[in-house]
């Protein structure tokens, strides 16, 4: 069997590309390869950042070299974000396992949205009121009301559909190739407009920004985002907020993406469609672009919300993660991180094609996709072992962790949530 990176670069469409070489031991522990992954995805990008270099007329990378410590910190950046002494709040109480009358719910209530329609449902006392209800009774009318609850389910038990673990579809367009990177990044002078939230879109885009691409994430004033979330993930990019509701906002939108080279969705499937963001819609004003994105399910449950935690709940890794009759998580949120890392290579990737032949592309990537994945791998004789130490940097008064490759550090702190014009 190929082993993790092989199986991440041949999705990647596969090809020549540099050696990789690990260095020290790969250790995020539990019961799945966990660490396997984070390792592919992240030589993954790293590789595909080579490619790129090359394509722009940079020397070639005949080794790519990933350290374990750095991509297990990457991976886990969000405990390791610090403002001063002051550690950022995680998950919500009401964001957990909850034992239901005849098996276990995950739920997310990071948002005070989610939280009121969870509590709409379930009551204010929200173990109790799902404790009184099946797994899927909780499940079905949570997500009616507009929260979020999964039941945890055993493995191959939610509608997967048969989908490739990253959808790519060129799309021909004019031939454009990028000037040579000022400063030798990759990604430098690429146009990244960034219309994720959360984590595994918003690692995309950080690591295009990392790469020297100037990343725009574009929010709804009426979508706060979580400070620590926001912080952990919007290194090196710049924050603006549109209301694409509003005639003057929609404008500044086109404008800016008559002058992007990339797109990046990562909000449910058909939540942004009447603003005329679909990847053909957006193509056919803005031919040659190259539009990502991220959705939390396939097949059957394309159209629910979701998050990592829960897509681990609905597709078995909560049990194989679980001890003592109770589920368990992943020592980290790799589905989110791993899928933002897998997202940014392809993008990488389709610069480096359309540099050359000048072809746009539709790039397309899901949570429970990875999920999937992660089962299949081979499992680790060991498991456990030394957990490395956190490799992190400071930056603009924060305490972050270090990019998860590469010699590069960080182009500049991250900025306060809406702060910036919406200009290229």
């Amino acid at each position: 069997m190929r082993t993790a990176f092989e199986q991440a670069w041949a999705a990647l469409g596969g090809g020549q590309r540099p050696e990789v070489e690990v260095v020290d031991a790969p250790v995020l522990p539990g019961a799945l390869p966990t660490a396997d992954l984070a390792l592919a995805t992240v030589a993954a990008c790293a590789c595909a950042a080579a490619e790129l270099a090359v394509a722009r007329g940079g020397p070639p990378v005949p080794v790519v070299r990933v350290d374990a410590a750095r991509v297990a910190t990457a991976f886990t950046s969000e405990r390791h974000l610090r403002r001063g002494t002051e550690a950022f709040t995680g998950f919500a109480p009401e964001s957990a396992f909850f034992a239901a009358s005849d098996g276990w719910v995950r739920t997310h209530a990071n948002y005070p949205h989610h939280r009121d329609r969870l509590t709409s449902v379930v009551g204010a006392d929200v173990a109790a009121g799902i404790a009184r209800r099946t797994a899927i009774e909780v499940e079905e009318d949570v997500l009616a009301a507009g929260g979020l609850a999964f039941a945890v389910r055993p493995a191959g038990q939610w509608p997967a559909g048969d989908v490739p673990l990253i959808a790519r579809r060129p799309v021909p367009g004019p031939h454009q190739p990028l000037p040579t990177p000022h400063d030798g990044r990759p990604s430098d002078g690429v146009r990244v407009l960034d219309l994720t939230r959360v984590i595994a879109g918003p690692v995309a885009t950080r690591a295009l920004a990392l790469l020297g691409a100037d990343v725009l994430r574009v929010d709804s004033p009426r979508l706060p985002e979580i400070e620590g979330q926001h912080l952990d993930t919007g290194l090196g990019k710049r924050t603006t907020l549109l209301d694409l509701d509003r005639a003057a906002d929609r404008a500044t939108f086109e404008e800016l993406l008559s002058g992007a080279d990339v797109v990046i969705t990562g909000y449910r499937p058909g939540a942004l469609d009447r603003f005329g963001l679909t990847p053909d819609a957006l193509l056919e004003r803005r031919p040659g672009l190259i539009v990502g994105r991220l959705a939390a399910w396939t097949g059957g449950w394309s159209g629910r919300r979701g998050f990592d935690s829960l897509v681990q709940a609905a597709t078995g890794i909560a049990l194989r993660e679980g001890h003592d009759d109770r589920p368990g998580a992943l020592p980290a949120q790799a589905l989110d991180h791993g899928s933002g890392y897998l997202l940014a290579a392809a993008v990488l990737r389709a610069l480096a094609r359309r540099h050359t032949d000048g072809h746009g592309a539709v790039l397309e990537l899901a949570l429970a996709r990875t999920a999937e994945w992660l089962l299949a791998l081979p499992a680790r004789e060991h498991v456990a072992g030394r957990a490395p130490e956190p490799t992190t940097v400071e930056l603009g008064g924060l305490t972050v962790a270090r990019p998860a490759f590469g010699d590069l550090e960080w182009p500049a702190p991250p900025r306060p949530w809406g702060r910036d014009a919406a200009a290229w």
